[in-house]
């Protein structure tokens, strides 16, 4: 694994040397401040409200992990649904277009350190992404007090997630040298996952239960509500695992092909 780290160090300087690590994270800042400013605006007129009626014996009951953490969260893993295939597109279609790739996985390199650098660089970028919206419980913590316990179970998610959303990426942008039918693809993918468990009604109740344990979404809502169950660890990490190992059987197939 010698050339992992210089590909990491190479994909990560690339985001930030071009406009498009700078645009999806200011617009994710923006879009998940929005959904903080409008979420907390609704929980300080609903603990004023219900203070004025209630008394002072009322803010001791107030929990503002469910009622903020939880839906800000949950709204913010939605745009994170929407922000990482703008992330992910261009990791191997790039080099497929600009016929790199060849290069790129000749030896000394081999595909698992470039797949893996790849992925590492990536997630790195989201996690800096992530990083911004500490701002919104350590504010939370100032002005009304905030359990860390569920917060830090939302982000435990949301890199799982992220995870899970990147590999997924990486997986669909070894499969075509377009830059947009990758993240479209990645988006569409993702999608689907993500919307499976709202199935589980329209089916009879076994295949339900297995839509809804392959839903993304169901996974990430224990970790909203402040769980941690391995389960649900275990499901994102095989979930990375699978698409990564058919990222790489994908750039195999692409060699004999070529």
């Amino acid at each position: 694994m010698s050339n992992f780290l210089p590909i990491f160090k190479r994909e990560f300087k690339s985001y930030f040397n071009s406009p498009i690590a700078y645009v999806v994270i200011a617009l994710f800042l923006l879009v998940s401040g929005f959904f903080f400013y409008n979420i907390y605006s609704f929980f300080n007129y609903v603990v004023f409200s219900m203070g004025m009626q209630r008394g002072a014996g009322f803010m001791e009951q107030i929990n503002t992990a469910e009622m903020v953490c939880r839906p800000l969260y949950s709204n913010v893993v939605i745009v994170i649904l929407l922000m990482v295939p703008l992330l992910t597109m261009r990791l191997l279609a790039e080099e497929k277009k600009l016929g790199t790739i060849e290069i790129l996985l000749t030896y000394p390199v081999r595909d698992i350190e470039a797949v893996l650098g790849k992925f590492a660089a990536c997630l790195a970028v989201y996690c800096v992404m992530l990083a911004g919206t500490l701002l919104y419980p350590l504010m939370l913590s100032v002005y009304s007090g905030v359990e860390w316990g569920p917060v830090l179970s939302c982000y435990l998610g949301l890199l799982l997630v992220g995870s899970a959303f990147i590999s997924t990426g990486l997986l669909v942008s070894s499969l075509t040298e377009n830059q947009i039918i990758a993240g479209v693809g990645t988006f569409a993918v993702l999608l689907l996952f993500w919307l499976l468990g709202a199935s589980e009604r329209l089916v009879s109740p076994e295949l339900g239960a297995i839509l809804k344990h392959l839903s993304l979404l169901e996974h990430f809502e224990q970790f909203a509500k402040g769980i941690i169950d391995t389960r649900d660890i275990l499901y994102y990490l095989n979930f990375t695992f699978i698409a990564l190992f058919l990222t790489l059987r994908s750039l195999d197939s692409g060699k004999w092909r070529g």
